[in-house]
Formats: C-alpha cells, structure tokens, sequence
C-alpha cells in the first residue's frame, strides 16, 4: 500500500505536499519522494526511510515549484532498494513523473511489450515504472508537440485498455500540470479537492480526504473509476471518463486496517464503519457464547480501537488500554520480513499488568493475516497475568492473498490457510476465537453511508478476484515474490536520486 499526493498551487508547493506526505506516512514507511516542476525543470528527491528522514532543509529548498507530486512507499514485491522509490521520470514526451498506489496484475506482459514493441527501457522491477512508460508512450502516440486536455484523455484512455490491476495515479508533465486517474473498478482510492485564494482555485489530489483536511482543502469528491483528471499549471480543472463496463468495488480492507478513521472514501466514513464493525462483532460475540465470562475488551493499538470501543459497550464490558505503545515503532503488518516483524512487537507494545491481572480479557485485532503478532501479544496478555485470554477480529479470515497492491504473503503464510476457527485458536493460544462475518463487514461499510458503492473488493476473504485475470500460475509467481524468504534475501540500497543538480544524499 501507498500513499500519493499531488498539488498545483500560486505558490510553492514544497512544504504542503511533505505535509500531507506525512499525514499519509501510515500507508507506506519504507521510502517518500517528492518532485516538482519549475520553468520547465523537474526538481526531484527520493530516498528509503520515513518522510522526515528523507527530506532535509537542503533538499527542501531545492524542490521549487507551484506544481509537485509527492509518494509514500512500501514495497508489495521484488526490491526495497531506494531506486524504486517513487516518483519515476521519462524524458520524452514533455518530461514525465509519477507516482502510484496500487498493483498491476499483467506487468510481465507489459513489460515485454514496452520492450519489444514501444521500445522503451525498464530499469526496476516496479510496476510503476511500467506503468510511467505505458503512460509516455501513449502520450507519444497521439504525436502533439504540447500537451493538451483532449490528448491526455486520449492516452489515458488507451493505458486503461492495456492494463490490469488496482491503480490510482499522479502524474507531473512537467510546464503543463498534474494528472491523475483510477482504475475502472476504483479499487484503489483517490479523491481530489480545492482551495479557494485571493489568485484563484488551488487543487488538491490524494489518496486519503484527510490529507485534504490537513491542508485545507475542501473534498471535493472521489476520482471516479475509470476517471481522469488534469489540472494545468494555470489552475484549470479538465475532467473525463476514460475507460469502459465500469464499475466501482473498493477494497474493503481501507476500511478494516489501511485508512486513517479520520478519512472519507467513496462516500463512506472510515470511524463509522469501524465502530459499526465493533457493534456487528458483539452481535456475533453475543450468539456464539451468550454466557460469556468477559471482565474487560482491550483493544491491540491503533487500527482497532473504534471497534473495541463499540463492541465493549454493546457488550456492556469495560473497555481499557492494557498495551501501551511505543509511536516510533512503525506498523508491524508492513515490515518488509518476518523476523524484523518478530522483533518489532515486543519493542512495539508494553502491557500494563494491572489491567490484565486476575482478568478474562478479550482482545480485539482489525484482522488477523499471519498470526504472528497476534500470538506474541496472547502470550503477553498471559504473562501479565489474565486468567483467560479470549480473540476477536474485526475482519474475517484471511486466506486469499491481495493482488492489487497489498503485501499480503503467499497464502501458505496465513494462519487461517487450511484452518478452521477452532484450529486457529488453539494456534495463536487464544481460550477462543472469533471472526467477524463479511455479510456483516460489508453492511457496516454501507450501514448510514453516502456512497455510490454496492460492493467490494473481498477477494482476501473469497479468493474472488474483480479484475478476472487470476489463475494458479500468477499465484505462483506471487509466491515467490511475497513469501517472506524471498523478501529476507533482498539487499537494501541507501542511494538518493535526483534530477536536477543533486548529486548528494
């Protein structure tokens, strides 16, 4: 998963597009990058770490411009190395970055065409960097010397016949403007929205509304599926569908783990549907053991804790904070490697034995994928000395790998591969287990909301895939890209890349 911000302004855009960077650090820890285009110059910095650990003064003052995109990274397969850091350059046509949130599900193909037939080079193993050249090379097609609304529509149109996956995109032409567009099932998110100055409107894209909040910017609504939007140096706003048979199936795991709670997608309000979630498992909770002897719901921090909060009054249980959280610690589901994730838990919580001592405590989790955390903090619930230690989830089992840009391992790799509930447990260590239902999932996704959606992305939860292009052999493939051995062998690279006059880190 990854973050994207793009901006065009009446003044520089430097510090608001590292802002909202910083306001999306949650979807990505792994690398950020900025670039933005002055006088017909990109100014570009990328590097691995955390937003603030990539940009210094000296970098910041460099990244001049009243236009720039912005990327918060981590890596769904292939290298960590801070060469695939985002945003990607091509010089031709015009000069073009771009960031990408999201998976291509047909990149090898791609990446053959690119060479044998729009004969452009690949230097990465990234998708995005496939996709950037698809892009330029439709943009090429259309064989206009200055770019226009009506052009971009057109290459637009033609990258969307001929890729597949979960996209949303930010892309700087560098003297024109920002473009930006969804894939035609709107899995991934994307919204836009505008500043009113004294000089004129100023917008605003990203993949979370909350960015747009923290900025100012008023929502103006979701990038459609399929949609693409330009907006040009001088402000001008140009919007268009692009792609056809449409239709708009967001991935519900936004909703479960990924999004801030502060954040709107696609008409839903992500605090809402946690809290809905919480009420939905204390339902289920309340069926399955009626006579249930539960002292106090602790939430596992942050993602969770909307819907233990609910689901501990519903139950009329006491609600407390039993782990205390180390914030420097970044979110263990998007460590690069198993062992590092191992490590990190311990570093990462700390439970307070008073409100675990003597107590049948049940811990609420947003979801439950490889089982290794959860297991480390049962034993930790344990040793602080609850006398019983019961589970919930606030998602259902995951057993079906994410392909649109999630890092979720090979399915061997999840604990509730080949498990009923039961064995799960007895796994992990719980007294007992329980999984939220997706028909409940889904209708507290939808319950109150304003949204145009009538169904989701599930297929972490199904092993139905939306795109329809899935078979044993890509599986295969992700296997071997996502089991955490193949990720444990990657080398990390510490290089800074930029474009125009920077050659120090």
């Amino acid at each position: 998963m990854c973050g994207i911000v793009g901006i065009v302004a009446k003044s520089h855009v430097n510090q608001a597009i590292y802002d909202a960077l910083t306001v999306l650090q949650h979807r990505g820890q792994d690398a950020a990058g900025i670039v933005t285009s002055h006088q017909n110059k990109l100014y570009l910095r990328k590097d691995n770490g955390l937003v603030s650990d990539v940009f210094r003064t000296r970098h910041m003052q460099r990244l001049v411009g009243r236009m720039g995109i912005g990327h918060v990274r981590y890596p769904t397969a292939g290298s960590s190395s801070s060469a695939e850091a985002q945003p990607f350059y091509v010089n031709s046509p015009y000069g073009i970055t771009l960031a990408h949130n999201g998976n291509l599900t047909n990149t090898e193909q791609l990446a053959d065409d690119i060479y044998r037939e729009d004969l452009r080079h690949i230097n990465t193993t990234s998708d995005s960097e496939v996709l950037l050249n698809i892009f330029a090379h439709e943009l090429q097609e259309q064989k206009q010397l200055q770019p226009n609304p009506e052009v971009i529509f057109k290459a637009v149109k033609a990258v969307h016949q001929r890729i597949r996956g979960g996209y949303a995109v930010v892309a700087l032409i560098s003297g024109y403007g920002i473009v930006a567009f969804r894939d035609p099932n709107g899995i991934r998110p994307a919204v836009f929205g505008c500043r009113a100055t004294p000089n004129g409107n100023e917008y605003m894209v990203a993949s979370e509304s909350v960015a747009l909040d923290a900025l100012g910017f008023k929502l103006v609504r979701d990038i459609a599926p399929g949609e693409a939007i330009v907006i040009t140096e001088a402000g001008e706003l140009f919007t268009q569908q692009c792609a056809e048979n449409t239709f708009l199936a967001p991935c519900i795991f936004e909703h479960v783990y990924f999004a801030r709670p502060d954040s709107m997608i696609d008409g839903i309000a992500v605090y809402k549907a946690r809290l809905r979630m919480g009420e939905k498992l204390a339902e289920k909770i309340m069926r399955e053991h009626p006579e249930h002897d539960i002292d106090v719901v602790i939430p596992i921090p942050d993602t969770s804790r909307s819907s233990a909060l609910e689901l501990a009054n519903k139950l009329g249980v006491k609600y407390r904070e039993g782990f205390m959280k180390n914030r420097y610690i970044g979110r263990t589901f998007i460590m690069p490697g198993q062992q590092q994730r191992k490590k990190s838990v311990k570093q990462k919580l700390n439970a307070l034995d008073l409100e675990f001592r003597g107590k049948n405590v049940l811990l609420v989790d947003d979801s439950i994928v490889r089982g290794t955390t959860c297991e480390q903090i049962i034993e930790m619930a344990r040793e602080a000395g609850a006398k019983k230690v019961y589970f919930a989830s606030a998602a259902p089992a995951v057993r079906y790998p994410n392909v649109y840009g999630i890092d979720m391992p090979a399915k061997e790799e999840f604990i509730a591969h080949g498990r009923s509930t039961e064995e799960i447990a007895q796994a992990i260590g719980a007294d007992w287990l329980v999984y939220q239902d997706l028909q409940d999932l889904i209708d507290a996704c939808l319950e109150g909301s304003n949204t145009d959606v009538t169904t989701f992305d599930s297929s972490v939860f199904t092993g139905e895939y939306i795109t329809g292009d899935i078979d044993d052999a890509y599986f295969e493939r992700l296997s071997q890209l996502r089991n955490d051995a193949s990720k444990g062998s990657r080398t990390v690279e510490n290089v800074a890349i930029d474009l125009h006059n920077e050659t120090e880190s």
